[in-house]
């Protein structure tokens, strides 16, 4: 006599067998669809994003390409989700900068667009991976209920993973993320950022005045003596750190416009980063209307030299030469990148950089007017070889001489130093230069040393310095009050 139980084993062996392959379908099913569908194109504030879930283990990841990204262990679970930030739309971030209704906003904005494309991504997941393991389910395994099991076992599965997520969520890890690639310093070069979060809404409000103040310098010129030139004279202004400022790109704006410059001449470090992300602002250097030439500071990558070279006034300069209303121009770029801390901060590279510039404009037939460096340690081999070397780099404004007579102009920050402004007591200012020079000689006559107080404070001042010929003493002409408020 046969035992029951015995032939129970095999009947029950193939209903295992059945099960493993319908949860394997499944599973395979709900991962492809997954991949192929569940992801949603957002925009989030100024960025436009996809967001998607993986399975690749819980939490959410934010990329920044190509700055790095940071992750965040907010629950657990096989979904994660990632956020990538594609680019920054030109003109949502220049609404966003000037316009301080929009800017009180900025971080309800951000949470309800972030929420609503998390919602969007999440059911079109739901509906992915539940339609992805029902058609897999009907194409491998063939049978007429298969695919109605395959879809309550999907639908469990969607609902045990948003169960999951949801009794783990951990909302204090928002504060706690990780940070990987040129993120990693991303806290000690900008700062705390409750500091500057406490500090934002007084800078914002003074940058509003401090803009419309510049229309002001305008009207005091006629209250100064002539630029010192007996002949026609050539202005040029001279820019330096403006790390993605607004305020300081209208402040260049506005300073083209009102001195009516033939050109301007930029030291460096227009972003902060040189991250393709940062670069929206940087087309603006296209509508300014008169030449702009550039030499890359240290925060600077090539994609923004490239980008600036794109504009369809601007020259980037890299041991080579340009003409700007008739003043032959020679400039280097920082040879360093510090934002990428595997890359070379020897000193001695600063040298050569500005020793290969002055071996480039000895060779030149005429001698150049002006040499433009990022950092005041590459002008050291140029003392002697042209009359007068712009710089930045210090955020400090200094005019001194070299050994050898030629002058070294180091300009402060047109930018106000970025979000360096918002950290300490100290207001970075924002500072910019006129430069006049004779249009025969190329030799500097005087020039206006344009300052816009920085967080906080609203004064607008201006001060020219008369250049004598070879020899002399420059003379500060004497200065009554700032400019008064707009």
């Amino acid at each position: 006599m046969s035992d029951p139980s015995s032939a129970r084993r095999p009947s029950a062996v193939r209903a295992a067998a059945r099960w493993a392959a319908r949860v394997a379908v499944v599973l395979t099913g709900a991962y492809l669809g997954i991949l192929l569908l569940g992801r949603v194109p957002a925009p989030i504030g100024p960025f436009d994003a996809t967001l998607a879930f993986r399975p690749f283990g819980g939490g959410a990841a934010v990329d920044v390409p190509p700055l790095g990204a940071l992750q965040v262990d907010a629950y657990d679970g096989p979904l994660r989700l990632e956020i990538e930030l594609n680019r920054v739309d030109e003109l949502r971030a220049q609404a966003l900068a000037t316009d301080p209704a929009r800017l009180d906003g900025v971080v309800d904005q951000v949470s309800a667009d972030l929420r609503d494309a998390v919602e969007r991504v999440a059911w079109l997941t739901a509906l992915a991976a539940v339609g992805g393991a029902t058609a897999a389910s009907l194409l491998v395994l063939r049978r007429r209920r298969e695919p109605l099991i395959a879809l309550g076992l999907s639908a469990a599965l969607v609902a045990g993973t948003g169960g999951l997520a949801a009794a783990t969520w951990r909302p204090e890890a928002l504060s706690q993320p990780t940070y990987t690639g040129l993120l990693v310093n991303a806290n000690s070069l900008i700062g705390s950022a409750q500091d500057i979060m406490a500090r934002f809404d007084a800078y914002r409000a003074s940058l509003e005045d401090l803009v419309s103040n510049v229309s002001t310098l305008y009207s005091t010129l006629s209250t100064l003596p002539p630029p010192g030139a007996d002949g026609e004279t050539v202005a040029l202004l001279h820019v330096s750190d403006l790390h993605l400022n607004p305020a300081g790109f209208d402040l260049v704006r506005q300073v083209v416009a009102r001195f009516d410059v033939d050109g301007v001449l930029d030291t460096g470090d227009v972003t902060d980063w040189g991250s393709e992300p940062e670069n929206g602002l940087i087309t603006a250097v296209g509508s300014l209307g008169v030449p702009y030439v550039f030499v890359r500071g240290n925060h600077d990558s090539a994609v923004t030299a490239a980008l600036v070279a794109a504009q369809p006034n601007a020259t980037v300069l890299d041991d080579s030469a340009v003409t700007v209303a008739g003043i032959e121009v020679v400039g280097a770029p920082d040879p360093r990148f510090t934002p990428d801390k595997d890359a070379s901060d020897a000193p001695q590279s600063l040298e050569q950089s500005g020793q290969a510039l002055a071996e480039f404009a000895e060779g030149l037939p005429e001698r150049p007017a002006i040499a433009l460096v990022h950092d005041p340690e590459q002008a050291a081999p140029l003392d002697g070889v042209v009359p007068l070397v712009l710089a930045g780099h210090t955020h400090e404004r200094e005019v001194t001489r070299l050994e050898g007579g030629t002058r070294l102009m180091v300009e402060g920050s047109t930018g106000g130093a970025g979000l360096r402004a918002l950290q300490g007591a100290y207001p970075e200012p924002l500072t910019c230069t006129v430069l006049y020079l004779d249009a025969a000689s190329g030799a500097l006559t005087a020039y206006d040393e344009i300052t816009l107080g920085g967080l906080g404070e609203t004064e607008v001042t201006i001060a020219r310095t008369v250049v004598p010929p070879a020899g002399g003493q420059d003379a500060a002409v004497p200065q009554g009050t700032p400019a008064p408020p707009g």
